[in-house]
């Protein structure tokens, strides 16, 4: 077809020079004007591939990224890479943007960049969870479900030692941080209320691990730690995972690491003011900027616009005093994962459960109006006992 291709333009061309009106060469080849015109205007004497077909790329590119735009991407990308830190395309972009790289490229061109040089890769093939099936929160509308964790110790330049309480909603991904001097059941109180809950709203469920600064103290596990009693007395429904299973507060874990990545490493605060300034700036900036697959490459705050959820607040101004009175009425879910000895373990307290329940995830539901605990697999009650709250 080629070689075809160029007989019939070299034919043409001949035809047209030696006289022949072009309405006859079109009418025989079966061609425009436009056609014979062009391979006449590209007939040349000295070169014998004038009449071989060109490239149609633009000989000029608009937008196209400069050689120097393309290298600095790949320096960023290695720089982070051998330190081990995060490199994808968001990751670079905000490290560009730290260094006060003048006209930033989007992150869908770092992207492109990064897999046009094969600076990245995808998992092939859909996940498929394995083992026990896990009672996991819904997370489908804002404040449904939020995970919360303490990080730390952590240290400024001093040295000044703090934790930093941080909650993301699972829905939105949007983030609160707030960071204080120790784990006290005042800062706790403190964290959650006048920091996090003012800003992202206060969720239906709320996720947290074992630690005692959540659920209370090991000597007495039916006391109801400061966390659980403010929660239950403002309709909030404390869950606690399974015991030396962080990855069931996975989302959480994952933005702790980019906590510590994109901000205690690029940070150096020496007082506490710093500190207080500089993690409300890192919770904007995350909130306003950073992009989730999991939210279709929305910010958190425009999946939340999107959602147009109603957000329930504080209705004080002040953050209730440690003690808080108990509850009288409430629930808080504890999961367990039930292994060999066929008990459950509550905060240091055990119960016996029947042999069906062996290497089950099972919820112990501890009701405060009845003073029981309800013990359920796939939604459905297997067992109670009596549960004295002090």
């Amino acid at each position: 077809m080629k070689e075809e291709n160029t007989r019939q333009r070299i034919l043409a061309v001949e035809r047209f020079k030696n006289g022949e009106s072009s309405e006859g060469i079109c009418a025989s080849l079966n061609k425009s004007r436009a056609w014979l015109y062009k391979w006449v205007s590209r007939y040349d004497d000295h070169n014998t591939s004038w009449c071989e077909s060109q490239s149609r790329r633009p000989k000029i590119v608009a937008n196209f990224t400069p050689a120097e735009m393309v290298e600095i991407v790949k320096m960023v990308r290695l720089n982070l890479y051998n330190q081990d830190l995060f490199c994808g395309a968001q990751d670079i972009h905000w490290e560009m943007e730290e260094l006060g790289v003048a006209l930033l490229p989007s992150i869908r061109n770092i992207n492109r960049i990064l897999s046009r040089h094969s600076l990245t890769h995808r998992r092939t093939g859909k996940y498929e969870a394995k083992g026990t099936a896990y009672p996991a929160l819904p997370s489908l509308r804002a404040n449904q479900t939020n995970q919360a964790d303490f990080v730390g110790p952590c240290y400024l330049k001093g040295p000044v030692r703090f934790y930093s309480l941080n909650v993301i909603d699972t829905a939105t991904v949007r983030c609160g941080l707030y960071p204080a001097l120790s784990k006290a059941s005042q800062h706790v109180i403190d964290g959650f209320w006048a920091a996090i809950w003012k800003r992202l709203g206060m969720p239906n469920n709320l996720q947290v691990d074992n630690a005692m600064s959540f659920f209370g103290s090991r000597k007495h596990p039916c006391g109801m730690g400061p966390l659980i009693r403010l929660c239950l007395h403002h309709g909030i429904e404390p869950w606690f995972i399974p015991m030396a299973e962080p990855w069931r507060n996975g989302r959480i874990e994952n933005f702790n690491d980019r906590y510590h990545q994109m901000f205690l490493k690029k940070n150096i605060m020496t007082t506490e003011k710093e500190l207080h300034t500089g993690s409300l700036t890192f919770e904007q900036r995350h909130n306003n900027k950073y992009r989730y697959s999991k939210l279709k490459g929305k910010t958190p705050l425009k999946a939340l616009a999107d959602s147009k959820a109603e957000l329930r607040f504080p209705k004080e101004t002040e953050a209730p005093k440690h003690p808080l009175q108990k509850p009288e009425t409430g629930r808080y879910h504890v999961v367990r994962l039930v292994r060999s000895d066929l008990t459950l373990n509550i905060f240091g307290e055990t119960f016996p459960v029947p042999p069906e329940l062996q290497y089950e995830y099972v919820i112990a539901t501890i009701n405060v109006k009845e003073q029981k605990l309800k013990l359920f697999l796939d939604k459905i009650q297997v067992d109670e006992f009596k549960y004295k709250l002090r």
